[in-house]
């Protein structure tokens, strides 16, 4: 994920000859979850992927194929064991070439994708940029297949994303939105596992955004353009379920940050797509670092994140 001090979406912008100002929307209400989302996503598991995830990647590296490879088979094997129907698609990177992994739910086209990137940046192990985002994916994989009737959605692990990769057609999720059906939402999960407690422990890029939002590192953001505004608070409402405080945010894509990860791919495709983050380096010191390790993360939070989006995808 690369972050810039515009993230979050709420600066003043100098276009079109005036200064455009991105409100915020306000926190979703909080409510308990309904009893249909069933026993929820399990923290012990989140971490034992996250650590799978770590070991595998961070040991090599993000470019090495045996590493890619490794985490592909892991992907495909417990999407398809969580009874998906999975398929692996190649992307312009490496030989043999770096996958993403498919997993489809339901019948027909699917109206709903989650995505998340299983590639670190150069050797780090990359706990929460972006193992976080994918054991969150394969929980949402085991939700989903713990239904009698689950809903067509497309859940995808994507390749590619870090630098150099980044901001090319070399990713993976470029790719993806060559293939993503028209009409479909998008949400990508893009380090979801850090939080801190501490008064002054969330940055923010400007005065005026800190006098609005907490000082304190503990809610979750849904990132999106102003075309994706209605995206963002369905996503953020969804998402309101438990006792973690859900922000949404929209503004245009020119404003740094808005684009700063997968979900950019799919707006030259004219598809709604958001991003839901812990916010990474505002918050998370060990961004791109060799200390963003498992040990640092908070799963149960991680799980109530999980828990929020499945309500998403199912239309709770």
């Amino acid at each position: 994920m690369r972050f810039f001090l515009g993230l979050l979406g709420v600066v003043a912008l100098a276009f079109a000859g005036r200064w455009l100002l991105c409100a915020p929307i306000e926190p979703g209400a909080l409510r308990p979850p309904p009893a249909s989302l069933g026993e929820g996503a399990d923290p012990e598991r989140l971490e034992r992927e996250v650590r799978f995830l770590a070991e595998t990647i961070g040991a090599r590296g993000h470019r090495h194929p045996d590493a890619m490879r490794k985490a592909a088979d892991h992907l495909a094997a417990m999407l398809e064991g969580f009874g998906a129907t999975v398929e692996r698609q190649p992307t312009p990177v490496g030989a043999p070439p770096f996958e993403n992994v498919r997993a489809r739910f339901g019948a027909g086209e699917p109206s709903r994708v989650v995505g998340a990137h299983y590639d670190s940046w150069l050797d780090t192990a990359g706990a929460d940029d972006n193992a976080s985002g994918v054991a969150g994916l394969l929980e949402l994989a085991r939700l989903l297949g713990s239904l009698e009737d689950p809903p067509s959605v497309e859940l995808v692990a994507y390749a590619n994303e870090e630098p150099p990769h980044f901001r090319t057609r070399q990713m993976g999720s470029v790719a993806h939105a060559l293939v993503t059906p028209a009409g479909a939402e998008v949400v990508v999960l893009e380090m979801i596992g850090y939080y801190d407690d501490a008064p002054g422990s969330q940055a923010y890029p400007g005065n005026a955004l800190a006098s609005r939002m907490p000082d304190t590192g503990d809610f979750i953001l849904v990132l999106g353009r102003t075309e994706d505004e209605a995206l963002a608070m369905a996503v953020r409402d969804a998402m309101s379920i438990h006792s973690l405080p859900v922000y949404g945010y929209a503004a245009p894509p020119t404003v740094a940050g808005v684009d700063f990860s997968d979900h950019r791919s799919y707006w030259r495709h004219e598809l709604p797509a958001v991003m839901v983050t812990d916010t990474a380096f505002l918050r998370n010191r060990a961004y791109h670092t060799s200390e963003d390790t498992p040990d640092r993360l908070d799963y149960g939070r991680m799980a109530m994140v999980v828990d929020g989006v499945f309500a998403w995808l199912v239309g709770e």
